[in-house]
């Protein structure tokens, strides 16, 4: 028990030591990337840095297989040159034995990613495409999905505009039963349309079948209402952001995910994309313990046996083979040329039944 708690230490320690490595050079680049996408406006360093720094969480989160497999390498290449892997086999203990604690730390450390990390990287994530809107539009623009349907608020040049629309089609870019609200800059209400439809075509609202109803120093909005087969009004949004917005399952927290499946589906929304990504992230512990296999499954012999450099060569290569062959799955599945559970499931459950099978051969013959 002692030993393996020993094991279970080191594997900690190279993981937390790798995870602060990949953590600073992440920062790094993404102050450089914000240098150049802000070079156009004034912004202080601090506001540069905030910004890098809403994006170290999803950077580091996205890499995080590759970094438990670094970290296993770090470790067990430690322990075969200390020779205490020599020592663990003469006293009667298995490789796979050995092998145990830094597995289970893996596999709990999964659960402590998808649990607590996932909802902090959705959060920041969001809190980036935020303040990047702000800074760049000088506006701030929300997007939400509710039980009452879709909302959405843009800038205008008068104020604000808000908008709630029943439903929309797969793609979100056909708003039906829609309603918008405008305000003036000190939050008074402007004017309020109801339209069948709405839909974006180029930098204007095309309404279909709308009622507009002047808020502003009407005695009576209804006697002065007017009603338009087409009506158009300036936005700033495009089909894509409305796109992207509703289509990024990252920025969603896992706790949220179920529900705000059932609030795009109802909404008439595709969800396909939220539901591969909530159970690519629930086997996201199997593919950390795939990983640890890979990699001791190279290193776990002792250095004085050379070809040592190869075969972490070796255990890099197909580390990464792994976690392009799970990226690869996973856009399959998104686009419906796989069942979700086999592409979410399926990578990682077979290659750790490899790579046991690949230490039974090696270790035990």
């Amino acid at each position: 028990m002692r030993l393996d708690l020993y094991f279970a230490r080191r594997f900690l320690r190279a993981l937390f030591m790798v995870l602060a490595i990949f953590a600073g050079l992440i920062a790094m680049v993404e102050s450089l990337d914000q240098i150049r996408s802000f070079s156009g406006i004034e912004t202080g360093g601090m506001t540069v840095l905030r910004m890098a720094l809403l994006r170290v969480p999803r950077g580091l989160y996205d890499i995080l297989p590759i970094v438990v497999m670094i970290a296993t390498l770090v470790m067990f290449l430690g322990l075969a040159r200390s020779s205490e892997l020599v020592v663990a086999r003469a006293a009667g203990r298995s490789a796979l034995r050995s092998l145990l604690p830094p597995v289970s730390v893996a596999f709990l450390f999964g659960l402590f990613c998808i649990s607590v990390l996932n909802p902090f990287a959705a959060a920041t994530e969001r809190a980036y495409d935020q303040q990047k809107t702000l800074l760049l539009k000088g506006e701030r623009q929300v997007f939400s999905v509710s039980d009452e349907g879709l909302w959405l608020r843009e800038g205008t040049q008068t104020g604000q505009m808000l908008i709630r629309a029943s439903r929309s089609n797969l793609d979100g870019s056909l708003l039906q039963d829609v309603s918008f609200i405008g305000f003036t800059a000190d939050g008074l209400p402007l004017y309020r349309i109801e339209a069948q439809d709405a839909r974006i075509e180029g930098s204007d609202w095309v309404l279909s079948q709308a009622k507009r109803w002047p808020l502003e120093g009407a005695a009576n909005p209804e006697a002065a209402a007017t009603e338009h087969d087409r009506l158009t009004l300036p936005t700033s949004l495009t089909v894509d952001e409305i796109r992207d917005r509703f289509g990024t399952p990252s920025a969603i927290s896992i706790w949220d995910m179920s529900g705000y499946i059932e609030k795009l589906e109802f909404a008439g929304f595709s969800a396909r994309s939220y539901r591969m990504w909530l159970q690519s992230e629930l086997a996201l512990p199997f593919a950390f313990v795939a990983m640890v296999l890979i990699a001791a499954g190279f290193t776990m012999r002792h250095t004085r046996l050379g070809r040592t450099s190869t075969l972490v060569i070796t255990a890099i290569i197909l580390a990464f083979a792994f976690y392009f062959l799970r990226s690869f799955a996973i856009v399959m599945g998104q686009n419906g040329l796989l069942p979700i559970p086999l592409a979410a499931w399926a990578p990682p459950i077979a290659v750790c039944f490899a790579t046991l099978a690949l230490l039974l051969h090696l270790e035990d013959g």
